[in-house]
């Protein structure tokens, strides 16, 4: 194929992946529209370029190499800001200027001075510029979501600037005549060019709308696992790491042991202060829960005004001694709602992995039978469970 035609052949397939994301762009969470409305215009601006490049036998070189380069500066741009809005990061005051210098000086050596081999470095220099800001955010972030088609979408912008940068070495370095045409048959490169600019609309869709993907799969695995009131994993949650460090209890020193939690007198709470201030007690004892655990404790919500906290290498005493804490903790800082202050205590069953425990939910019901004899027995204290 000539370039004319490749060129063609790229614009339609930017045009479909534009038109994919338009058709997708309401099947998303409301917090991604954006992001990939943004993708979806920066894909049909490389697209506009395209046919730029391939008309531009018939536009005035003045107008048909500042427009076409321009568009790709903005699109390249768009990129940039697509990503920076998936991650939740602010628009740049300076986002545009990038674009704005490699539109300007392709214009002024275009238009005034014409000269094709500034117009090459400035156009190169910057699309580098902002293909690298997009592969160093990518690289930048931490967070597991999107983590596979992160490293895909990385590695684009890293090869697309690596040939753009190839590319303006090799016409700079052979030298560069007054009637160069990018769609001229005379240069391998020149078939290389639309090929690999087709990259970031067309593979680099993909892995955009993956990167939305797998951070949808997270967030509704994330909703599966957490209780929405306090933030504290729920109870399906403490039953899969409870069963899974039941079963590793063998292999590790020091034991595994949990504490069953009730606030005290939860529902006068719900009856004097209403339900919001109640829900506003679960939030206060979870936070309390939360800091007070090391590492690899859990803190888990287990239904209503009931908690759990798991902790590992801890025994009998070590527990009963890390129940008393939280009990203290919760008992010394009441709870500010509503205009008033509302003392706030816990009762907790400790119970400690023992022979006779043939599963996690065997410990679980001795902890539990515990918690009823603290409330039994007055409530705001730790009771040790039978073993």
């Amino acid at each position: 194929m000539d370039p004319v035609t490749i060129f063609i052949v790229a614009t339609l397939m930017m045009l479909a992946n534009g038109w994919v994301l338009g058709l997708m762009r309401k099947s998303f969470p409301v917090a991604l529209r954006t992001c990939t409305e943004t993708w979806r215009i920066a894909t049909l601006l490389l697209a506009g370029s395209a046919v730029m490049y391939a008309s531009r036998d018939h536009m005035p070189l003045g107008l048909a190499s500042p427009l076409a380069n321009g568009l790709v500066l903005l699109g390249c741009t768009g990129y940039w800001r697509a990503l920076r809005q998936f991650y939740g990061l602010p628009d740049l005051r300076w986002m545009l200027a990038p674009a704005a210098v490699g539109i300007l000086g392709i214009l002024w050596f275009a238009v005034l001075r014409p000269d094709t081999r500034m117009r090459v470095f400035i156009l190169s220099t910057c699309c580098v510029f902002l293909l690298l800001a997009s592969f160093v955010l990518l690289v930048s972030q931490k967070s597991p979501d999107g983590a596979h088609s992160r490293r895909v979408m990385a590695s684009l912008f890293a090869f697309v600037a690596g040939f753009t940068v190839f590319r303006a070495a090799y016409f700079l370095g052979r030298g560069i005549s007054p009637s160069f045409d990018i769609t001229g048959d005379g240069a391998w490169i020149n078939m290389a060019s639309p090929m690999i600019t087709a990259l970031l609309p067309v593979v680099g869709t993909t892995a955009f709308l993956l990167m939305c993907s797998e951070r949808i799969g997270r967030q509704w695995e994330l909703a599966a696992s957490t209780d929405y009131l306090t933030g504290l994993p729920n109870r399906r949650t403490l039953v899969t790491v409870g069963e899974r460090r039941f079963a590793e209890r063998p292999q590790q020193a020091g034991g595994l042991a949990l504490a069953v939690i009730d606030i005290d007198h939860f529902k006068a709470i719900n009856d004097c202060h209403g339900h919001e201030v109640g829900d506003v007690a679960l939030r206060h004892v979870a936070v309390h829960l939360r800091t007070a655990c090391r590492g690899s404790d859990l803190a888990a919500r287990h239904g209503g005004e009931e908690f759990v906290v798991l902790w590992e290498g801890l025994d009998t005493a070590a527990a009963l001694t890390a129940g008393e804490r939280l009990r203290a903790l919760v008992a010394g800082e009441p709870l500010y709602a509503g205009g008033v202050f509302i003392p706030m205590t816990i009762s907790l069953g400790v119970a400690a992995a023992g022979e006779g425990d043939r599963s996690f939910h065997d410990l679980l019901r001795r902890a539990d039978e515990a918690l009823y004899a603290a409330k039994a027995g007055g409530r705001n204290r730790v009771e040790p469970a039978k073993n």
